[in-house]
């Protein structure tokens, strides 16, 4: 890709996912954009930080883009590797600061479908891949990020099957399970960041991309979305620094950063 042309959508999902990220965290990532950005953090506003990988790599030295978290470049000289069980366990014990998740569904308290699409659990409409790891994520990592695309199907008022707990039902029914770990803290999609509201944890809009209405955001959403009072702030924008970066130095090749066909 020529390093003068403008970000495209998985790049920019790519730096705002990277800002979510704070110094001196321990970043628990999955395949895809999630590596992105955690590698993106680490060599521009977050140095300091130690990226586990679900494979059970601990911290690799830097390298080219592992294709996914299954790749020998995510245990390359790592401090530690650990069994996929043993990782998850670093939730449990509190030594994962951050983690993503992507979805197939996510519903308005931010619990995640990747089972299967329709009601009928024997008939569905499509399989999915299922749990993985993800359900260990949510149910044990003290901060939680969500990451997809956004359409009404992707965002339904309840999702068809609950792989991944985010807010359950919403309130304190997620503490009153025996969960640990806040839960899902933001959603990101192309339109914008999503939080969820303190109380009730319903979903509610945070920032939009620039360009995109509330109205662009709510039509595409199978629920009703709440909002801040006032204008809502807008998402921050690729800075050309950390887009070059990106094309250079994280992701030359664009394994996970060029748009499909």
């Amino acid at each position: 890709m020529k390093s003068d042309t403008p970000a495209n959508p998985l790049e920019m999902l790519a730096y705002i996912i990277s800002l979510q990220i704070e110094n001196d965290s321990v970043v628990y990532v999955g395949t895809g954009l999630p590596m992105v950005a955690a590698i993106l953090a680490r060599k521009t506003h977050a140095p300091n930080i130690t990226i586990v990988y679900e494979s059970g790599g601990q911290d690799p030295i830097p390298g080219d883009m592992p294709w996914s978290v299954g790749c020998p470049l995510t245990w390359r000289k790592s401090a530690v590797l650990m069994e996929m069980a043993y990782s998850f366990g670093q939730s449990f014990n509190g030594y994962v600061d951050i983690a993503f998740l992507g979805f197939a569904q996510v519903d308005m308290y931010g619990n995640v479908n990747t089972h299967h699409i329709g009601k009928d659990l024997t008939n569905p409409k499509a399989r999915l891949t299922g749990s993985g790891g993800n359900n260990d994520l949510s149910s044990l990592t003290e901060k939680m990020v969500l990451v997809g695309l956004q359409t009404p199907e992707r965002f339904p008022e309840k999702v068809d099957f609950i792989t991944s707990v985010g807010h359950l039902e919403g309130g304190n029914s997620r503490k009153e399970a025996g969960l640990i770990g806040q839960g899902p803290v933001a959603v990101i999609s192309p339109w914008g960041i999503y939080d969820f509201e303190p109380e009730t944890k319903r979903m509610r809009v945070k920032t939009l991309t620039p360009g995109i209405p509330f109205e662009i955001a709510q039509q595409t959403t199978g629920f009703e979305l709440l909002k801040p009072e006032g204008e809502i702030p807008e998402s921050p924008m690729i800075t050309p620094e950390a887009l070059h970066i990106l094309r250079t130095d994280v992701d030359p090749n664009g394994v996970f950063t060029t748009m499909p066909s």
